[in-house]
């Protein structure tokens, strides 16, 4: 299987979340057919609210019982969790309709368990080729992007506000995704712009995708914890998601 991969990256509070999970629905009608992974990357959980699916366990909670192994020195109890990492996975899945749900969960702990993580993340790798589409909305900020959780997608979308602080947080991640990610193509998303903003490209290889306006709707629905299923169609976060996509993977949504 083919499996096309969207990661979202950016400053925080620019609508990473919403957007993501704007995807994820628009794909779910779109082709009712496919299969749709949702990882929240981000520790704020956001995500879980925004498609209403809750996880009862986190990627987090499989590593704290791996870590704590390590810690005890109990190196027997750590390889056999190391060894049973995939079937745990399936145990952090929430599953509605053609949606899968993946929390990554909260902040790694003090201390390193890079080869716990590096194993973890080659699960994740690898649970992903069960599905048609995996959407990803990442961490405010580059951190993951240096860490390489995101190192081989399909498409890499970064989001910004009209601030020149979210337009200097994605011109980092761009520069900083070329060296480090696989992509096939980068596009930008201005979400939450005041009339008046002139949208510029980063590079020219990086194509704007959509801008999209003050929604209040969405600010609504976000204050009320409302999952984006509940948005109008026609609103200017799903509308702007839409054309989005749309130019990414060459098919008319609109």
């Amino acid at each position: 299987m083919n499996t096309i991969i969207f990661a979202f990256a950016g400053k925080g509070g620019v609508g990473k979340t919403s957007l993501s999970a704007a995807f994820i629905r628009i794909l779910s009608e779109a082709y009712p057919e496919k299969r749709i992974l949702a990882i929240d990357a981000d520790p704020a959980v956001g995500l879980s609210t925004a498609l209403n699916m809750e996880p009862t366990l986190t990627l987090d909670d499989i590593r704290l019982k791996i870590a704590e192994s390590i810690e005890k020195g109990d190196t027997s109890d750590a390889i056999e969790l190391l060894s049973e990492a995939r079937f745990h996975l399936q145990d952090c899945i929430t599953e509605s309709g053609n949606i899968s749900f993946l929390a990554i969960g909260r902040p790694e702990a003090a201390g390193c368990y890079c080869k716990v993580n590096a194993y973890l993340k080659q699960v994740i790798e690898t649970i992903s080729e069960n599905f048609d589409y995996v959407v990803i909305d990442g961490e405010a900020g580059i951190e993951q992007i240096n860490r390489r959780v995101m190192e081989n997608i399909t498409y890499l979308i970064l989001v910004s506000d009209s601030s020149r602080k979210g337009i200097q947080v994605i011109s980092t991640i761009h520069d900083v995704s070329k060296r480090l990610t696989s992509c096939k193509k980068t596009g930008i998303i201005f979400n939450r712009v005041r009339a008046g903003f002139a949208p510029s490209a980063i590079s020219e290889a990086t194509p704007v995708l959509a801008v999209v306006g003050d929604d209040s709707e969405q600010a609504e629905n976000d204050m009320q914890g409302e999952s984006v299923f509940n948005l109008a169609a026609d609103s200017p976060l799903f509308c702007g998601a839409k054309a989005a996509l749309s130019a990414l993977i060459g098919e008319d949504l609109t």
